[in-house]
């Protein structure tokens, strides 16, 4: 399912990315996972109804509960966040996101040396 990353909140993706890194839940565990201070459940029961209502999220019901797991996957979104980023900021140009990382220290030489290597052996 393709979804338009500007969709997201930032509310909207802390719980994705819940949902991404721990597979299917009840609203209960999503709370569990977030950080402090806790959200209300009720808070975080409005926001995933949402998700749903907008194609994030479907659920299955399981006695009284629903447990709620994602339709949208996680790897393709990060790729696509990403790549809207780049094209954004960095005129789509890696080359400038990676060369803005380095001027402002937020990759070092060696971190450097294993992307290089990383790149090489994919050859």
């Amino acid at each position: 399912m393709e979804q338009d990353i500007k969709k997201l909140s930032p509310k909207e993706e802390a719980i994705m990315v819940c949902f991404w890194q721990h597979g299917p839940m009840f609203v209960r565990e999503v709370i569990e996972k977030m950080d402090e201070p806790k959200p209300h459940f009720n808070t975080v029961s409005t926001f995933v109804r949402g998700l749903e209502s907008k194609g994030w999220l479907g659920h299955e019901a399981i006695g009284n509960s629903f447990r709620y797991y994602p339709l949208v996957d996680g790897a393709a979104w990060r790729e696509k966040s990403v790549g809207g980023l780049v094209d954004r900021f960095f005129g789509k140009s890696y080359l400038r996101f990676v060369s803005s990382l380095v001027k402002e220290e937020k990759i070092s030489t060696d971190e450097l040396r294993e992307l290089i290597d990383m790149i090489e052996s994919q050859k």
